[in-house]
């Protein structure tokens, strides 16, 4: 455990008034989190981002794969990827914390440019996410930005500089070569990643293998191959994903009705959107959307939201 760190993290928490929940920061894409309870495993989109756990344990489960982390270890996620988490140790003695950090591939392919090598890479393709130990450079940077917020006029100034060091720290750790291929361009990664995108933007679409291997500039195999290999999915199984995701969302944000979410995210049929609904999230779309509305209500009631 890295008492600084955690220490430091506690106190923001505490001055944004205490209690659980997500705890945004004025530093664009850095957020924080506490929980006192183990969580429902919920299934979400997760960004390209690393999630630091400065205490407790959680998992992350994504086609295949599934990966445990705790403290003092990170997830890095380099594909904007549909997965269910959940938080595995916490209580009101012990709970849970942890920091997020959202990639910007822009920035990350600035550093990789600035290297003298490149990382060592393998040639095949390895999932979009894995988990590593945080180092003392790492969690230095960390505890820098959670310094950062009590001088909001350094932000702007100091944080990217921060950001750009984590990224090169990450470079230089043993998962540097996975991490590089993000940022290059034509490899196989960015590639796959120019379709992962087009599927983002466009689930409600039909969407053939063979267009997104053109997106890709792939032929329809190496594509396939690919894309399984990062995401442990298939295409067809990603837009799916996507789809009873967003049609989740709308039906426990939106007050959307089964058939009015089936038929926005694509679907012909309420009936097939049910079926394929009930075997993803155990249950059928319309007493799930009620249970999530419960969940969210009651969670939200105990959690104490910071202002950016």
């Amino acid at each position: 455990m890295n008492a600084p760190l955690l220490a430091a993290v506690t106190d923001y928490i505490e001055s944004q008034g205490g209690g659980q929940g997500l705890f945004p920061t004025a530093i664009d894409g850095f957020n924080i989190v506490r929980s006192f309870q183990s969580m429902m495993p919920m299934r979400n989109i997760y960004r390209p981002s690393l999630c630091v756990v400065l205490e407790g344990a959680k998992e992350l489960h994504f086609g295949e794969e599934r990966l445990s982390y705790r403290t003092m270890e990170c997830l890095v996620v380099s594909v904007g990827l549909p997965a269910t988490g959940r938080i595995v140790e916490a209580s009101e003695e012990v709970p849970y914390v942890g920091v997020l950090i959202d990639f910007d591939v822009a920035t990350l392919r600035n550093v990789v440019e600035q290297l003298d090598a490149l990382p060592v890479q393998s040639e095949e393709s390895g999932p979009c996410a894995f988990v590593a130990k945080v180092d003392q450079p790492l969690a230095d940077c960390i505890l820098r930005l959670v310094r950062l917020l009590a001088t909001p006029k350094a932000i702007p100034v100091l944080a990217p500089s921060i950001v750009r060091e984590i990224c090169y720290w990450l470079l230089s750790g043993p998962h540097g070569g996975e991490i590089c291929k993000l940022a290059l361009p034509e490899s196989n990664i960015e590639r796959v990643v120019r379709a992962v995108s087009v599927l983002h933007t466009n689930f409600a679409e039909t969407l053939r293998v063979e267009q997104l291997a053109e997106i890709a500039r792939m032929s329809p195999s190496s594509f396939h191959q690919h894309f399984k290999a990062l995401t442990s999915m298939t295409p067809l199984q990603f837009q799916k994903q996507l789809r009873l995701l967003e049609a989740r969302r709308l039906m426990v944000t939106e007050a959307a009705n089964v058939a009015e979410a089936a038929y926005k995210v694509g679907y012909e049929s309420a009936s097939q959107f049910s079926r394929e609904y009930s075997r993803t999230f155990g249950v059928a779309p319309k007493q799930d959307a009620l249970t999530q509305q419960r969940l969210h209500t009651a969670y939200a009631s105990r959690t104490v939201s910071a202002s950016p």
